[in-house]
């Protein structure tokens, strides 16, 4: 319904009427139409949250143009989170949806609406197997708000997020891959305001487990504007508690730019990682937001191969916060080359760690 002048809905019993929109979600994709009628059918909402992996479940649609088709499958997996489209943990099921299947319902085997048939993944351009409806309980939520506000309400607390590798993971002593790495940090946002830092990871929201990096933009999304949430992060080795007030997302909100390249610095320093480095000027840990850090200056060997580069600013190695130069040859001089080791990385305005092996595995 995006840019359209007029929208018309069409009955199976062939009556059509025009439609008022009532408001649209561009984040899920959901919209609330109004038509002025009697006499009209309707089927029972069920519950996404009690699907199960191999449910079985059938969509109605209009593929190709093929009006009430009707095709039957089974839950793949719950919770999906797709690229750009974090704010939906999709159903995946292997259901046959084609052009034009996209709006239709997905039943569950009481006849029970249980999700909205959205998109599929293909090299084709046509069904291969893999298919994502939006769960009806979270089109139902947000239908309610499009109803009574006319756009959704969601939380945001001003944060770039990445997923966590299980590299990464065991590197810093995490364990096993979770949470949500922090990139970046908007400056004087609601994250920034609670002390949260780019390199922590959040591994929980309001004592809720934050599994996987995509479920930190839905459990804050549902938060109310103005609540005061407890986040808890895990930083250079060791989880902290820490309180943030939820602000209103803003669309299209800009991102505070920072420089990708702070220029050179004295007190160049080479190192037992193959790194060469500088110290940072106060007016370059100005501009990025930063206490401290060195800058690369030149770098070969393992932490080329792990991804390092000139130009990159080192702010923690193996979760020892590097102040400068001088601090970064000490602590690097002691590292256990026969060991993986963590470090975190700024490049222009994101963070994120990498993790330099040894050269032999």
């Amino acid at each position: 319904v995006r840019n359209a002048r007029t929208v018309n809905v069409k009955l199976t019993d062939r009556r059509e009427f025009k439609a008022k929109v009532l408001g649209r979600d561009d984040k899920t994709d959901v919209a609330v139409l109004k038509i002025d009628a009697t006499g009209l059918p309707t089927v029972p909402l069920g519950s996404s949250q009690a699907l199960r992996p191999g449910d079985w479940v059938l969509a109605i649609g209009s593929p190709f143009g093929f009006e009430n088709t009707v095709t039957v499958g089974v839950v793949s997996a719950k919770g999906r989170s797709l690229p750009d489209d974090s704010a939906v943990p999709f159903i995946q099921t292997d259901v046959a949806v084609n052009p034009g299947n996209s709006g239709g319902p997905l039943f569950n085997a009481r006849g029970e609406v249980v999700g909205i048939n959205s998109q599929i993944y293909s090299r084709s351009g046509g069904f291969m197997g893999i298919s994502f409806a939006i769960p009806i309980d979270e089109a139902m939520r947000v239908a309610d708000q499009l109803r009574a506000h006319g756009r959704v309400i969601r939380g945001r607390i001003g944060v770039t997020i990445a997923p966590v590798t299980k590299e990464v993971a065991e590197a810093i002593g995490l364990g096993q891959p979770r949470g949500a790495l922090v990139q970046n940090v908007e400056k004087d946002g609601p994250a920034d305001k609670a002390g949260i830092e780019a390199g922590d990871i959040i591994v929980k929201v309001d004592g809720k487990q934050v599994d996987k990096s995509g479920d930190l933009p839905r459990i804050v999304g549902g938060t109310k504007p103005g609540a005061r949430s407890t986040l808890q992060v895990f930083r250079r080795g060791s989880t902290k508690d820490l309180t943030v007030t939820v602000a209103e997302f803003e669309p299209d909100r800009p991102v505070r730019r920072a420089s990708a390249e702070p220029g050179s610095a004295p007190q160049a320093a080479r190192s037992a990682l193959g790194v060469t480095v500088s110290d940072l000027t106060e007016a370059q840990k100005r501009e990025l937001g930063v206490r401290g850090g060195v800058r690369v200056d030149a770098v070969e060997g393992a932490a080329a191969r792990a991804g390092l580069r000139e130009g990159d600013v080192i702010l923690s190695v193996g979760n020892t916060e590097i102040a400068d130069a001088k601090q970064f040859t000490a602590v690097a001089s002691k590292i256990d080359k026969a060991r993986a080791v963590s470090v975190l990385v700024r490049r222009g305005e994101w963070v994120n760690y990498l993790v330099i092996a040894p050269a032999a595995r």
